[in-house]
């Protein structure tokens, strides 16, 4: 097959070189084969070899090619649900456990990342979750609260606090986790792949799997130039899953989601936005979030078109609500516009699977991957290297598809229009 090109962003401009991935031509026996060359396969192949287990990573592009590449470089805590919800939903011990583990996820990253002095522009300068209306701040507050209640370095912060940080009178509560913090997302999944390579990981571009069988006790994928026989297999494709396991793809909603970026600011106009630098995504019925990243560009992220786009023109809303939040933008230029595929699941929950014995499945981060899949890769590690009796500190559940999968286009493309009507109504 011949590799595609990146997407045309403004990390496809800006990222380090990439380490040398070459396609598998050659067939291979391994402990551990890996489909999906994002932030979980990586990281998951990363840990495996820092505990001698032979790793293969199979990637149909190259590392970074999907959304771990091209979201929008937010490391966020925690997981979609409030902590208390979390803890209603799987009880208290595992709800504990899921809680720790996914507001602990950001330090996890950012110390991988400095123990392996991964060149990705990483800063923890702190989440900002935030409300412009009053029952998003009151739903805020109340998850600050959890956290709080349970020793998170977290703050809820009051309209004249949240006008000093962003520079715009927009918001009325937010809920601040000093944890948080952005990165060069195509820099950073690159730095991965050259971590888990150095640690004794195989990662071969422009490999597909192409089927998958059971061969005896072992599994047999095939690939378009040779075939890889393994102990143990990882599927991590997240929001490009398609039919290599039955019923897989019917479990999450593939949905696009879309950047924008201007040109570097001045360094009065970037202060005048996020003097400190923290991330910031907004409690709305459709979500926006943005940085100022480590050049002065302002680069804001939303739902777009379910399609690929190549423009800052074909996602002009965001342009026009920067404007709106900051009117010292108007005339500034806009030079990049770009998207790429996340995995959404019906509860809002990231999935594990565990479908037959020796076979491991990991998807849907729900828009937090960035810190969690990176972190989800020790688990899924320890996982199959200790097998079934290995306790993970997130739930392993059966295979549900979504009932009606096959109108996921319409679905989501009528609530992204229905989100935007109420946010504008503020209702």
């Amino acid at each position: 097959m011949t590799r595609l090109p990146l997407p045309p962003s403004l990390y496809a401009d800006t990222a380090v070189a990439p380490v040398a991935t070459p396609p598998l031509d050659v067939d291979r026996s391994v402990s551990v084969a890996i489909v999906g060359g994002g932030y979980t396969g990586l990281s998951t192949a990363l840990h495996l070899a820092e505990q001698g287990v032979e790793a293969l990573v199979l990637e149909a592009q190259e590392p970074g090619w999907g959304a771990s590449g091209n979201n929008g470089g937010h490391t966020n805590p925690g997981l979609k649900h409030d902590p208390d919800k979390i803890e209603a939903d799987f009880g208290s011990e595992l709800g504990r456990r899921m809680i720790a583990f996914a507001y602990g996820t950001t330090n996890f990253t950012h110390d991988l990342i400095r123990r392996y002095q991964i060149p990705c522009e990483a800063r923890q300068s702190g989440t900002l979750r935030a409300a412009y209306n009053e029952s998003s701040a009151a739903a805020i507050e109340k998850t600050a609260q959890q956290c709080i209640r349970r020793g998170m370095p977290v703050t809820y912060l009051e309209r004249e606090q949240l006008r000093d940080m962003t520079g715009t009178d927009r918001y009325i509560g937010a809920m601040f986790d000093r944890s948080g913090g952005d990165l060069h997302p195509l820099s950073y999944a690159r730095g991965l792949a050259r971590a888990a390579i150095s640690a004794g990981a195989k990662v071969h571009s422009e490999t597909p799997a192409l089927s998958l069988r059971r061969e005896g006790t072992r599994w047999r994928i095939e690939t378009p130039r040779a075939v890889v026989h393994a102990d143990k297999i990882l599927l991590a494709t997240n929001g490009f899953t398609d039919n290599l396991w039955p019923a897989l793809r019917r479990t999450i909603v593939p949905v696009f989601s879309s950047i924008a970026a201007t040109a570097p600011l001045s360094d009065a106009v970037a202060r005048s936005i996020m003097p400190t630098r923290p991330v910031l995504y907004e409690s709305g019925h459709i979500t926006v979030y943005y940085r100022i990243d480590q050049q002065n560009r302002l680069l804001m992220g939303g739902r777009g078109p379910m399609r690929w786009i190549k423009s800052p023109h074909d996602v002009a809303y965001l342009m026009r609500y920067a404007e709106r939040l900051w009117p010292q933008l108007k005339g500034v230029a806009w030079t990049h516009g770009w998207n790429s595929r996340l995995a959404i699941t019906g509860d809002h929950y990231p999935h594990v699977h565990e479908p037959a014995e020796s076979v491991l499945i990991s998807l849907g981060c729900n828009g937090r991957g960035v810190a969690l899949s990176t972190a989800m890769g020790a688990q899924l590690a320890r996982r199959l290297i200790g097998g079934a009796r290995t306790e993970i500190d997130m739930p392993i559940t059966g295979i549900k598809p979504i009932p009606m999968h096959a109108f996921w286009p319409v679905g989501v493309t009528t609530a992204v229009i229905a989100g935007r009507v109420r946010d504008r109504l503020g209702i």
